[in-house]
């Protein structure tokens, strides 16, 4: 029996790929975090879905195994794509227990895409993606990544910046950045990508120390070849380009 585990990007129609689509319009349950799910039945509203709260994400994965198993098409719901900080691996784990079941990933727009697209092209170059949750990461772990980033030389996109418990650590990171490159680094900002209130700023790595981040804001920290063209944050691939000519 197939299990799906769907990205569906910002929870925006238009942004969610046609193979996500084509799941949930098939799926008989749909298993979810209830934030993902009432974005969802906006659009599917006759399905029967099974949600629960933050930090149930073992509970919702079991019972997702076992509606596939009584012979249900099951699809488990995350934004942006399951494969990054989302449900898919603890989908492939919890699925492992059981017999007969596949997990199949369908993926979706992760928020460094689709909010590296509404501040211009940060992530042109090689770049480094790290959570600073640390509910199961612990903080050393996440400073001595951050660390190596920056020893790295990454564009550095950071998930996760800022709640309630831990307002401060976008602060702590732009610290610890800020231990290897300038206070003037362009960097940017996307929240709320593709849903209601969203907005963009490009700022310096300065300014970002003092942000109001949250929980569905993306950072991208730029390197040292990020650029502020005309308003919008550019890592350049390395192209040699030639004077215009008309």
């Amino acid at each position: 029996m197939k299990l799906y585990v769907v990205g569906i990007g910002s929870g925006a129609e238009e942004t969610m790929t046609g193979e996500a689509k084509k799941i949930l319009a098939e799926s008989d349950m749909i298993v979810g975090y209830s934030v993902y799910t009432d974005i969802v039945k906006k659009m599917f509203p006759d399905k029967e879905y099974y949600t629960s709260g933050m930090g149930r994400e073992e509970e919702r994965c079991r019972a997702a195994a076992l509606f596939a198993a009584s012979g249900k098409k099951t699809a488990v719901v995350c934004s942006g794509d399951a494969g990054v900080y989302g449900m898919a691996s603890l989908m492939h784990e919890v699925a492992a227990q059981y017999e007969d079941i596949e997990v199949r990933v369908a993926a979706g727009v992760s928020a460094m895409l689709s909010g590296g697209a509404l501040v211009g092209a940060p992530l042109g170059h090689d770049f480094a993606v790290i959570s600073l949750s640390d509910l199961l990461t612990p903080f050393e772990v996440i400073e001595n990544r951050l660390r190596r980033a920056c020893q790295g030389g990454f564009v550095i996109c950071l998930y996760n910046p800022s709640s309630k418990k831990r307002k401060d650590y976008l602060k702590k990171a732009c610290d610890i950045i800020g231990e290897y490159r300038d206070s003037e680094t362009v960097c940017a900002a996307a929240k709320n990508i593709g849903r209601g209130g969203e907005e963009s700023r490009i700022m310096t790595l300065g300014e970002m120390r003092n942000y109001d981040a949250d929980m569905f804001t993306t950072i991208f920290i730029g390197s040292e070849e990020t650029k502020n063209i005309n308003g919008m944050m550019v890592t350049p691939r390395g192209y040699k380009l030639g004077e215009r000519k008309d």
